[in-house]
């Protein structure tokens, strides 16, 4: 039985469709069980013949994190140490998604598993320590750090541009940040390799969809596609301009491209390139009837 934790959010509700479809038995919780809480967690998961925990839970509120750290760090490091240490006592094997925020974002090439973090600020710090407290309470764990996450379901980039493109006749996006989006189907597709392969390839990958790109570059894609599908209704200027012209309270990485050597060779996988990615995202959106 396989456990998903924050499974209403973007890539559990990604993960759990893929796991019906692979006919795999699995349990879900979100709010309704408290992963801060180590009674929650062991309430919840006794009893229960769990294998593997995937915990898809996270404080993502990057700006809010730099003035409500404690809260982040519950969520994002006590949470994780909690399942963790109920992973190790039920003898069951832990996959943790974490994020590049944990580098410094000064780099100039595809940052590496080994690449020593250096997180500028409270998000990226309590997900370096959930990391961290994750690996000291079991041995058994995939840590998957990854960037860019977006998808049909939830929040993200790509729903905020095509509301804007279809509210303004300009808009203005940093050219000076570099990256590589990540579709979450795609990441819930890498995931659920490493659970039908019955891993013990214990360790810290990365994942993301392939190339790279900056968010001025990603988001005139979306307008394209936006346009060629009738989702984007108006004419907008889409603009490149850079980050210093929008201030925010974290520090943005200016580069946080993902090396995806380690986790392509362990587990055979091929991962589309980005471009790919997004056009799957609008072709699923017609598919679900999203509007």
């Amino acid at each position: 039985m396989i456990w998903i934790v924050g499974a209403k959010g973007m890539l559990g509700q990604e993960v759990v469709r893929q796991l019906n479809t692979l006919r795999l038995s699995h349990i879900d919780s979100d709010m309704d069980c408290d992963i801060t809480d180590p009674a929650a967690v062991t309430r919840f998961s006794s009893g229960r013949p769990i294998k593997w925990i995937v915990n898809c839970s996270a404080y993502t509120a990057v700006d809010k994190a730099e003035d409500e750290e404690s809260k982040a760090d519950a969520v994002n490091a006590i949470g994780p140490a909690n399942l963790g240490r109920v992973a190790a006592a039920l003898g069951a094997r832990t996959i943790h998604l974490s994020t590049d925020y944990i580098f410094d974002g000064e780099a100039s090439s595809p940052y590496a598993e080994s690449t020593p973090p250096a997180p500028r600020g409270a998000y990226g710090r309590t997900k370096l320590r959930g990391e961290n407290l994750l690996t000291t309470a079991t041995p058994e764990y995939f840590i998957v750090r990854t960037a860019w996450l977006y998808g049909v379901r939830g929040k993200n980039f790509v729903y905020t541009m095509l509301r804007l493109m279809n509210e303004r006749a300009e808009v203005s996006v940093v050219d000076d940040q570099y990256g590589t989006p990540t579709y979450a189907r795609d990441l819930a597709a890498a995931l659920c390799s490493i659970i039908t392969e019955d891993s013990h390839a214990y360790g810290i990958y990365h994942y993301s969809n392939e190339g790279e790109t900056t968010w001025f570059q990603f988001a005139r894609a979306i307008y394209d596609l936006g346009k060629a599908s009738g989702r984007v209704k108006n004419t907008c200027d889409v603009r490149a301009t850079t980050a210093d012209r929008y201030p925010t309270k974290a520090v943005r990485p200016r580069y946080s491209v993902l090396s995806k050597q380690k986790i392509r060779e362990t587990f055979r996988i091929s991962i589309p390139i980005w471009q790919d990615g997004l056009a799957r995202f609008f072709l699923e959106l017609d598919e679900e009837g999203i509007e």
